[in-house]
């Protein structure tokens, strides 16, 4: 068998529905889900894919995600909502936030939404690129089970503690900014694992604090590192206090792993703020200095934009379908009862 297979998206996102919907979640939620893996796959960000399958299916079989929770607003305000995952998966809670949190912004200028014991939430920047193509500029968090340690410690507090920010443009894509406070994500760690490469250094290190290569051992016992030394790890407080103890959720060091079925809820938490440019500067003038911005930096030889590889690889998706590898289209189709 070759060691990988090419799908049109629509099958890609067709089979990663059947492998949910036979996993004890609903068809709702299932496609959620697999919209949102799909567009992981799409831009290219793979660790937040097709890879989740294996366990999110895993999960919701052995009830460590409610498949068939049905999110709802546990608290509203004229300008915030909170949102209780119930343990669910995070997509449609995020989708529920859209139908409610645009309407506050426009009115009050801006608009916060909560959301309590939730899961993983995959690219956060796809979620604040919504935000931007309505004309919001926005600002998502999440904490993740214990990963990163404090600055000068050795044992994890934080998580990977992930963050996105994002901006409408002009007849442009928006500005995208999604980043991981670790020097990587952990699905980038556990795609390493899947297909049996080791990790460069300086990505994480093992148990007692020594560089290691192993993507087994950085996900097992390892400790991964900030981005930006002590500022990245200082950061990573802030993005706590905001998705986990503002949110009521689970602390990174009190959440479950999000790579096993074993174990209760991670039940983290994530908080998404988004501006209405009309309330402060203006659109009109947001956008053209927005441009004056990019501009400055753009016309720099070798400088880019953050995510500026999206729209290619959109197309190619779109033109040429996606190759993923073939071990993970197998364990999707035995999940989904059709291998």
């Amino acid at each position: 068998m070759s060691e990988t297979q090419t799908f049109t998206c629509s099958e890609l996102e067709e089979l990663m529905l059947a492998a949910l919907v036979a996993s004890n979640t609903s068809e709702g939620n299932a496609k959620s889900v697999a919209a949102a893996l799909l567009a992981a796959e799409i831009d290219g960000r793979k660790g937040h894919g097709l890879s989740r399958i294996p366990t999110y299916a895993g999960q919701a079989r052995s009830g460590k995600v409610n498949g068939q929770a049905v999110p709802e607003i546990m608290k509203e305000l004229p300008g915030s909502l909170m949102i209780d995952v119930k343990n669910g998966f995070f997509y449609p809670a995020i989708d529920l936030a859209f139908e409610h949190f645009p309407a506050k912004a426009k009115a009050n200028g801006i608009a916060a939404v909560g959301f309590h014991a939730s899961h993983h939430c995959g690219v956060l920047g796809h979620h604040v690129e919504k935000a931007a193509r309505l004309g919001f500029v926005a600002l998502v968090v999440g904490n993740t089970p214990q990963a990163m340690a404090p600055w000068g410690g050795n044992k994890p507090i934080y998580g990977t503690q992930p963050l996105a920010f994002a901006c409408p443009r002009k007849g442009e894509l928006p500005l995208v900014m999604d980043m991981a406070l670790t020097q990587v994500a952990r699905g980038n760690i556990m795609t390493a694992k899947q297909q049996g490469k080791s990790i460069p250094e300086g990505w994480a290190t093992d148990a007692k604090g020594n560089p290691t290569t192993d993507p087994e051992v950085a996900l097992a016992e390892g400790v991964l590192l900030p981005v930006g030394g002590a500022k990245g790890a200082a950061l990573g407080l802030m993005v706590e206090i905001l998705s986990a103890v503002l949110t009521g959720s689970a602390l990174s060091t009190e959440a479950s792993s999000f790579f096993t079925a074993e174990g209760e809820p991670p039940s983290v938490g994530q908080f998404l703020i988004a501006v209405d440019p009309d309330a402060f500067a203006g659109n009109a003038s947001f956008l053209q200095r927005i441009e004056t911005v990019l501009d400055s930096i753009i016309s720099q030889d070798g400088a880019r934009l953050p995510g500026g590889r999206r729209e290619q690889l959109r197309k190619d998706a779109a033109e040429k379908g996606l190759t993923v590898p073939s071990n993970l289209v197998e364990e999707a189709r035995k999940l989904a009862g059709q291998a």
